[in-house]
């Protein structure tokens, strides 16, 4: 990690720590000859959620949280909130990526998103999914970059399958342009936002195109209405769950 990042990594309390004990089930222990994942995925379920801007992926994912009992990870959120943390030195560094639709340096989000993941295992559910320190997660909006998804499957989570949500760019920034008018979020306006489409394009689109040749990649048409796109979501997403589904699959 370079040591500029490393700094920041340790200003926001992002550094490794010692797994809680009540979530040492759902880890792997590392060895002297290799680093496994923080993560077991035979027990940790993870669906990275892609789609442009405004493709309605926070939306779907709000569903399927209902349907499956995932948690649900915004990428975005976490950064958000880390932000506007009281006492946070970097909060304007990660503001001004915000800004100007940059991604920000990878170490900070994964090790904010690992945190999360590891918070939410320590807590007790009575859903489906969560016994045994099994559980279940949907990150959204992330990886956005090819040494993000590399990353994050080498030393957090094996990551199991993408859901990707595919619509037009005309018909993303049409909502995107509704939702600023309520969201108070500073890159929803339209010179950020043709920005984030632009670094979707030339960044994102190889992570989706590498998943695809693993076979973990859910194409879903996310240009219908919001009850449609939830259907075909919701049987996709069950299908995986019940190791239907070892491929690429469209609905």
């Amino acid at each position: 990690m370079p040591a500029v990042i490393d700094k920041i990594a340790e200003a926001l309390h992002l550094k490794k720590h010692e797994t809680h004990d009540n979530a040492s089930a759902s880890t792997s222990t590392p060895t002297a000859e290799s680093k496994a994942p923080v993560f077991d995925h035979e027990k940790v379920k993870v669906f990275f959620v892609l789609g442009g801007p405004g493709a309605g992926k926070g939306t779907q994912c709000a569903n399927l949280v209902k349907d499956f009992g995932f948690c649900h990870l915004s990428a975005g959120d976490l950064l958000r909130a880390e932000q506007n943390r009281e006492g946070s030195e970097y909060g304007e560094l990660i503001r001004k990526y915000i800004r100007e639709g940059q991604i920000v340096p990878m170490e900070i989000t994964i090790k904010l998103l690992e945190n999360a993941m590891r918070e939410e295992l320590s807590k007790p559910h009575d859903t489906e999914g969560w016994d045994a320190g099994r559980g279940r997660f949907l990150i959204d909006g992330f990886p956005r970059k090819m040494d993000q998804a590399l990353k994050f499957d080498e030393d957090v989570c094996l990551s199991t399958s993408v859901l990707f949500f595919t619509t037009t760019e005309e018909e993303m920034l049409k909502r995107l342009l509704e939702r600023a008018k309520t969201s108070g979020r500073e890159d929803d306006n339209e010179e950020s936002i043709r920005k984030r489409f632009r670094v979707y394009k030339e960044q994102t689109m190889p992570v989706i195109e590498h998943y695809s040749k693993e076979g973990k990649v859910a194409t879903i048409d996310a240009t219908a209405t919001i009850e449609d796109v939830h259907t075909k979501a919701k049987e996709i997403v069950a299908k995986i769950l019940a190791g239907e589904v070892g491929r690429n699959i469209t609905a």
